[in-house]
């Protein structure tokens, strides 16, 4: 019997017991083995890096019984095995565009993974304006390999479905369908944090606008009915980590079968909240890559879907001529909604980015987050506008031409 055969939240003490028993094979010097709490630390769940002198290394990260962010939020703990079979299907998918998997343990609720303390969370380095010239290139690669080979486009129906089965999950997509496609636009639970100065223009533009809370509503129905792929679930750039030669995506524990356009929407609205950051700090070469990459991101992906639809496609009825124009069509439409939800939720919703908040120029901020809230409008409510890189760039430029007309 081991101590570790019934659930227990661990302390830096227990995780280092725990990854000599279940990670033999790493060869651990056990004189100099220890374990700490890493800085990059997300909303849910506890990490912990365990390493030794002899440069072996792991992560070793725990689902507690309630999110770190809210005691409110109990998500069941059986989301770290959603979260390490998911990265595996990725692996398989984008070979060496996710953290390497060594075990998870239903058990302990528990999983070890590489450790990547060679890269940097993304959102940490862009907080300092660093640029990475392949970022466009490998997310536009990682989400054509996961999303379009996941879905029935590519995969048997039936052995799709079966993994549908499997990556249900009631409790996180509950907090995705609140927190992202309600309180934003009600407050129904009075917790969205919103910037003091801007509570009468959250209120006029978000809580107010009922043509808005329609678009919202359809996209909110869609996110929860439509099985099209294996999403990450949560692909902002506090879950990458990036080196100058390389991207890592890593927390998919939010992965679901939903609609594509959720992921590809979500990195496009962070990829704002950079932009958002550097043009507070006035650092015009920042801004100036981040609505590139934007547009290369767009461009980049629909150029490789394409492409890979037609080598790899099995279904019958997604060869007939038309058919896949029509699917990316709507891809993309649901790629500017759900990057509008983002761009919204991130804003004023329970869990605010630090791109934004950490700006300390109340007149900055503010133009900031009314940035966000009109591109993001902008997008919802115009779906069928955006089918290329430059099309979401120029309506960033018409946001933040708008925001400061209301200054």
């Amino acid at each position: 019997m081991s101590r570790f055969d019934k659930y227990f939240e661990m302390n830096v003490k227990d995780v280092v017991e725990y990854a000599l028993m279940k990670t033999p094979e790493i060869g651990w010097d056990k004189n100099s083995i220890k374990a700490i709490i890493p800085a990059e630390h997300g909303n849910l769940n506890y990490v912990f890096r365990v390493f030794d002198d002899e440069g072996h290394s792991v992560y070793i990260k725990q689902a507690g019984l309630e999110s770190r962010i809210s005691k409110d939020m109990k998500p069941s703990t059986d989301r770290n095995r959603l979260e390490s079979e998911i990265l595996q299907i990725e692996d398989k998918l984008a070979p060496n565009s996710v953290p390497h998997i060594y075990f998870y343990d239903t058990t302990m609720c528990a999983c070890g993974m590489e450790d990547c303390s060679d890269f940097e969370v993304m959102r940490d380095a862009m907080l300092k304006h660093e640029t990475f010239p392949h970022f466009a290139e490998d997310i536009s690669s990682f989400m054509v390999d996961t999303l379009l080979c996941s879905s029935d486009v590519v995969m048997d129906h039936r052995e799709k479905k079966e993994l549908v089965k499997k990556f249900i999950s009631p409790d996180l997509c509950d907090i995705t369908e609140k927190l992202v496609f309600m309180e934003p636009y009600n407050d129904i639970n009075h917790r969205n944090n919103v910037f003091a100065p801007n509570a009468e223009f959250v209120k006029e533009q978000l809580y107010e606008d009922e043509d808005l809370h329609l678009e919202v509503a359809k996209l909110k129905f869609k996110f929860m009915t439509n099985a099209q792929s294996l999403i990450q679930g949560d692909l902002h750039t506090g879950s990458i980590f990036v080196r100058q030669d390389k991207t890592k995506v890593f927390d998919s524990e939010f992965g679901t079968y939903a609609p594509i356009g959720y992921d590809t929407g979500n990195i496009i609205a962070n990829m704002i909240f950079a932009y958002d950051n550097g043009l507070a700090s006035d650092d015009n070469v920042f801004c100036d890559w981040t609505l590139e990459t934007i547009k290369q991101i767009v461009d980049l992906f629909t150029n490789k879907f394409n492409k890979k639809f037609d080598k790899l496609a099995t279904e019958p009825m997604a060869k007939i001529k038309g058919f896949k124009e029509w699917y990316l069509n709507d891809l993309l439409n649901d790629t500017a909604g759900y990057a509008g939800t983002e761009l919204h939720r991130r804003t004023v919703g329970l869990a605010n980015v630090v791109d934004v908040t950490s700006i300390k120029d109340e007149k900055k901020r503010l133009l900031a987050e009314r940035i966000n809230i009109f591109v993001g409008k902008d997008y919802i409510l115009h779906q069928d506008s955006f089918r290329s890189g430059a099309d979401f760039v120029q309506a960033i430029e018409r946001a933040k031409k708008a925001a400061k007309a209301t200054l």
